[in-house]
């Protein structure tokens, strides 16, 4: 079981794996829901549980940030849908908060399996907290993993979102920490020609020839 939970873990640059699911606002096939716009897809252990219930209350109170950006939420864990409606009401009568974007239903852990959710080290019942960016073209761009004790970073989450759609923006790649309005790397020459032209170039601001940056408001 171990081995093969393994193995299923999508990778990044992967076509992400199509499903058909039960959600709380109706049935959901990826494909479909992907059409067209990013997809941020996380799992979490269970219905009503302290860490579970901050995580997706932020989800839902920023999903007009992600909304602005062409990007769509869908949430999962192994709670049957009676669970899900139930924890959204409640979630909403005790906070104010409305978690109405889909979250599966995934009871038969197809979905968990299908993305390597399961960590038998952690639990064999529950998800762990993984976060899938999923681009308009349905590939796999980036995956995130959290224990099941460790709420995940909303600010990173978000700056991750941004950083890939500049990277495909604007052909570039992005330093560490990078934040919008900070420069962005060059990428690297690949020819002696190339090599010679970035050490005559005036404009980047560079470390080296390898390493260069520059403005993104050019």
């Amino acid at each position: 079981m171990e081995d093969q939970i393994v193995n299923n873990m999508p990778r990044i640059g992967e076509k992400a794996p199509d499903f058909e699911v039960v959600t709380t606002t109706g049935t959901l096939k990826l494909s479909d829901y992907n059409q067209g716009s990013w997809v941020i897809m996380f799992s979490h252990p269970a219905d009503f549980t302290p860490v579970c219930t901050t995580e997706m209350s932020a989800f839902a109170q920023q999903k007009n940030w992600f909304a602005d950006r062409n990007t769509k939420l869908l949430g999962l864990s192994i709670d049957s849908i009676h669970s899900h409606l139930a924890w959204v009401n409640n979630v909403r009568e005790k906070t104010d908060v409305y978690m109405d974007f889909p979250i599966i239903a995934d009871l038969d852990m197809k979905v968990a399996n299908l993305y390597g959710m399961l960590h038998p080290q952690e639990s064999t019942t529950a998800a762990v907290r993984a976060v899938f960016f999923i681009d308009p073209k349905g590939i796999i761009r980036l995956i995130m993993y959290y224990p099941l004790n460790v709420g995940r970073n909303m600010e990173e989450i978000q700056r991750s979102l941004i950083a890939l759609q500049t990277a495909d923006e604007c052909h570039c790649a992005l330093p560490v920490n990078w934040k919008p309005g900070d420069m962005a790397i060059v990428p690297p020459p690949k020819t002696l020609v190339e090599m010679d032209e970035r050490i005559a170039n005036t404009e980047y601001e560079k470390v080296d020839f390898y390493l260069a940056k520059k403005s993104l408001n050019n």
